[in-house]
C-alpha cells in the first residue's frame, strides 16, 4: 500500500529552514528588492515580483502536496485562472465545463469575445458532446471536479486520456478538495489550479492562488508569465497561507465529519427538495468520486422547496451560518449561487448549468456539529411557515 506523506508535508511546511538564526517557523521576507553580490551578479532573489523566499517556500510545499514539479503562487485564485490563459493564442481553443465557477466562466467568455482564444463550453459528462468538442483539438481542457456549485463529478483519468489523444493539455481546478483529498496530476492532468483562499489557507483572512505543473519546463514557462504580467502573490499573504496549511489535515478531518452528519440529518428534512453531495450513494458521480478522491469534502448544495420568499426567510433566520462569498474556512458559510458566486453568468447560462433560484450552497465549518445542525434546522423550519 502506497504511503501518503501529505499530512507530514503540510505540517512541516518550511519548518527548520532558517539557516541563519535557527528559527523553527519560516521568516516573512517583506523586502521588495534584493542586493546583487556585485555588478551583474544576481543572487537567487533580486526583486519580489519575480521571486520571494516566503512565496517560494509556499510554492514548494503546494507542489510537493500535489506531486508536481513546479509551483507558482499568485495573488488570487482568479490570477491562477488567468495565468493558464497565457498558454493560449488567438487560434487556440480552450474547452471548459458548462458549470464551472462563475468568475472563471466570466473571464473565459470575455477574453474569448476579445479574440484572445477560441472557447468551447460543454457538459463534460455528456460523452457525445465531449467527443465532439475534443474533435476540435483544443490546446487546453479545463476540468472542475467537484463542480461549483452543483458538486458534479468528472472522471479525471478518463478525460485526460481522451484529451492526450488529441494533443491537449489538461488543467484541473482542485479548490473544492485540496491536495489532501484529490491529486489530479497522479490521474493524468498536466496542471492543477487552486484558490488558496479556500481550504489551503482555511481561515478566510487572505486571498491567493496557486498553479502546479507536472512538467518542470511548462512550470517555468508559466512562472515567466506570472512575473511578466505581475500576478505573483505577496510575502505576507504567503506567510499566512503557510501558517494555515499546517492545520489543513486536522481541519479537513473535522470538516468532513461535520458534513457527513449534517447531510445525513438534512436528507429527510421537509424543506429540502434535493441534496447535491457526492458522498451520497445515489449521487451520479459517487463511484467516480470514491475512486479518485480520498474523501467527499465539506461542500454540498441543496434545492430549497418554495421560491424567493423561502430563500429570503432561510437567510434571515440563520444565526451561526454566515451569508457570504467564499468557502473552505473554519467557519460555516452559506451562499445563493445565482446572485453571488455565479452572478458573472447570465441567467440563461445559469439555467444551462443547472443553477436555479432556489439553489443554496453550503460550506460546512468545524464548529460543534450539534450547533451547526440546530441552526440550519431552525432556519429551514421557518421557511415551511412562509407562503408565497
Amino acid at each position: 500500500m502506497k504511503h501518503d506523506k501529505s499530512t507530514t508535508i503540510a505540517v512541516r511546511a518550511g519548518i527548520n529552514s532558517d539557516e541563519h538564526h535557527g528559527a523553527v517557523v519560516p521568516a516573512i521576507h517583506l523586502s521588495s528588492t534584493y542586493s546583487l553580490k556585485g555588478f551583474n551578479e544576481k543572487r537567487e532573489f533580486d526583486y519580489s515580483r519575480t521571486g520571494n523566499p516566503t512565496r517560494a517556500t509556499l510554492a514548494e510545499v503546494i507542489a510537493d502536496l500535489e506531486g508536481g514539479s513546479k509551483g507558482i503562487i499568485t495573488s488570487t485564485g482568479m490570477s491562477a485562472i488567468h495565468l493558464i490563459c497565457q498558454l493560449l493564442s488567438t487560434e487556440d481553443t480552450l474547452l471548459i465545463p458548462h458549470d464551472c465557477y462563475g468568475g472563471s466562466y466570466r473571464l473565459f467568455t470575455f477574453l474569448a469575445q476579445r479574440g484572445l482564444f477560441k472557447l468551447v463550453v460543454v457538459d463534460q459528462n455528456d460523452q457525445a458532446e465531449l467527443s465532439k468538442a475534443l474533435a476540435q483539438k483544443p490546446k487546453l481542457v479545463l476540468l472542475e471536479t467537484p463542480s461549483n456549485p452543483l458538486l458534479r463529478i468528472i472522471d479525471i483519468a478518463a478525460i485526460c486520456e481522451q484529451a492526450k489523444a488529441v494533443g491537449a493539455l489538461v488543467a484541473v481546478d482542485n479548490t473544492f478538495l485540496s491536495p489532501l483529498l484529490q491529486k489530479p496530476l497522479e490521474l493524468g492532468a498536466d496542471i492543477v489550479i487552486h484558490s488558496t483562499t479556500k481550504f489551503i489557507n482555511g481561515h478566510s483572512d487572505v486571498v491567493g492562488g496557486a498553479v502546479v505543473t507536472k512538467d518542470l519546463e511548462l512550470g517555468e514557462h508559466l512562472a515567466w508569465w506570472a512575473n511578466c504580467i505581475g500576478i505573483t502573490g505577496a510575502a505576507f499573504d504567503s506567510f499566512l497561507t503557510l501558517r494555515g496549511i499546517k492545520t489543513l489535515p486536522v481541519r479537513l478531518k473535522q470538516h468532513k465529519e461535520n458534513t457527513e452528519q449534517l447531510v445525513e440529518f438534512l436528507q429527510s428534512h421537509a424543506a429540502i427538495e434535493k441534496i447535491y453531495y457526492p458522498g451520497l450513494v445515489d449521487h451520479p458521480g459517487h463511484q467516480i468520486a470514491k475512486a479518485q478522491q480520498q474523501g467527499f469534502g465539506s461542500m454540498f448544495s441543496f434545492e430549497l422547496k418554495g421560491g424567493d420568499a423561502q430563500v429570503r426567510e432561510l437567510f434571515a433566520k440563520l444565526e451561526l451560518f454566515t451569508l457570504a462569498q467564499s468557502l473552505g474556512g473554519v467557519e460555516s458559510l452559506i451562499a445563493h449561487p445565482s446572485t453571488m458566486t455565479h452572478a458573472g453568468m447570465d441567467i440563461e447560462a445559469q439555467k444551462v448549468a443547472g443553477i436555479s433560484q432556489t439553489l443554496i450552497r453550503v460550506s460546512v465549518g468545524i464548529e460543534d456539529i450539534n450547533d451547526i445542525i440546530a441552526d440550519l434546522d431552525n432556519a429551514l423550519n421557518a421557511t415551511l411557515a412562509v407562503s408565497e
